[in-house]
């Protein structure tokens, strides 16, 4: 009797255990919908379409993931670290074999918008889907066009992640979708004029500034994706970098710069504030300066709406004068190593040597940029095809761990800068994991 009824309520359970693992099946397998559903495969698109994905492309900063110094641009390769493990971005040329060559419109849609390829293959979201969403169609159509016929077949063969089994199965991400993932498209605010929902598109959709300059909470997901969120561009630490505010904020934020200055930075790569450095320099060489003045104006004005927060970011810096000749920890390596450029009182020669007195990196609790620069030194700034002259050098081999956790910490603690101290296990820490920045940045000429 008893092993009767054992049998029966077992059958009960293995039913909807059973319905639910066909749900659960086709949830993370399904292909999104699209609106492009009906396009023609291997359809020829007009120059105007192609240069206007150009366009887009840039604005999406594509090149970034996608390209490495030395090989054929969008043939992917370069290696990016998760929590779980290295991936590497994909090759997106039209490359049939190892490429998208064979992407219907709809596919390539899928790919960038929901982070689906076909087949139902889920994308990691280091690929930043949850902000290309909101795309819109006209966009997507045009920067299918260009990636088909702007660039040129490059076949080069993906490199496999390192992510172990069972970590690099991909269908729990399709869940992670459904939890973090937007599926809309930008919808323009009725209460706002047309140049700040222009801003606001693309710092939101193909900018994705969010993705680093918004925190993640425990799940790797950004905690807000638009101005409804007081984390939105509140600052994030990143890869070695620390990503600050992009919000009103005085001290860490765009506070102190007018939307002049914002256009400026981005259209030149410096302003009387700060020069571009760290991941900034590849997104300033190959995306922000080729954007149109009215869509960095569009920008400017998004930003400068964008409140503050004085609860976290303190009283507003001011500068401090202090005396020529200091005998703190760090004042000899700094009139010794950093003066000649930066300034003895710490101003800097704008807009060519940025300040100190008042840089983001100074005022942030977050040390790791001003770490890494100073161990590492800066990028290539390349503006209107001009290289820089003028290069932060790299310190690791010059400095110990002490004598730069002893510099910075005179950095972040003088002229009104009031960062906090550095500590010599900190710089150590990112001396092991981090490399001298390249003096040949990938600069590319799409066409």
């Amino acid at each position: 009797m008893n092993n009767r009824r054992f049998a029966r309520t077992a059958g009960w359970l293995a039913l909807p255990c059973l319905v639910a693992a066909g749900l659960l099946a086709w949830y993370v397998t399904r292909e999104p919908a699209t609106p492009f559903e009906q396009e023609q495969a291997g359809a020829r698109f007009e120059p105007a379409l192609v240069s206007r994905g150009e366009y887009v492309a840039r604005l999406s900063d594509c090149v970034a993931c996608h390209s490495l110094a030395g090989k054929a641009p969008f043939a992917g390769g370069l290696e990016m670290a998760t929590p779980l493990g290295a991936i590497h971005a994909t090759n997106i040329t039209p490359d049939k074999q190892t490429g998208i060559g064979t992407y219907s419109l709809a596919d390539f849609d899928r790919a960038v918008r929901h982070g689906v390829a076909p087949g139902g293959r889920r994308l990691y979201p280091a690929m930043p889907y949850p902000s290309y969403v909101k795309l819109s169609d006209d966009d997507i159509k045009a920067l299918y066009a260009f990636f088909m016929q702007g660039i040129k077949p490059a076949n080069q063969p993906n490199i496999p992640s390192d992510i172990p089994w069972p970590l690099n199965m991909r269908w729990p991400i399709a869940l992670w979708n459904g939890v973090f993932a937007p599926t809309a498209t930008y919808a323009a605010k009725p209460n706002q004029d047309a140049l700040w929902n222009r801003g606001a598109y693309i710092v939101q959709g193909p900018g994705h500034c969010g993705s680093c300059h918004t925190p993640r909470g425990l799940a790797f997901n950004e905690k807000a994706l638009d101005e409804s969120g007081a984390p939105f561009l509140a600052g994030a630490l990143l890869d070695g970098w620390y990503a600050p505010s992009l919000r009103q904020d005085p001290n860490t934020g765009l506070g102190r710069w007018t939307e002049p200055q914002i256009v400026q930075f981005l259209k030149t790569g410096r302003n009387a504030h700060a020069v571009v450095y760290g991941s900034m320099t590849e997104a300033f060489n190959n995306s922000t300066q080729f954007m149109q003045d009215e869509d960095l104006a569009a920008i400017a004005r998004y930003l400068k709406s964008l409140p503050g927060d004085p609860q976290r970011d303190g009283a507003p810096w001011q500068y401090q004068a202090v005396a020529a000749v200091q005998d703190a920890p760090g004042a000899h390596t700094y009139a010794t190593r950093c003066a000649s450029c930066h300034g003895l009182d710490g101003k800097g020669q704008p807009e060519w040597m940025p300040p100190l007195a008042g840089a983001t990196s100074a005022l942030a609790k977050e040390s790791a940029s001003a770490i890494n620069i100073t161990l590492n030194g800066s990028q290539r700034v390349v503006a209107a095809g001009v290289p820089d002259a003028y290069r932060m050098p790299a310190f690791r081999e010059q400095l110990s761990d002490a004598e730069i956790a002893d510099v910075l910490t005179y950095v972040r603690s003088t002229w009104g800068n009031n960062g906090g101290t550095v500590d010599a296990n900190a710089v150590g820490k990112l001396r092991g994991h981090t490399d001298p920045a390249s003096s040949s940045p990938i600069i590319l000429h799409m066409r």
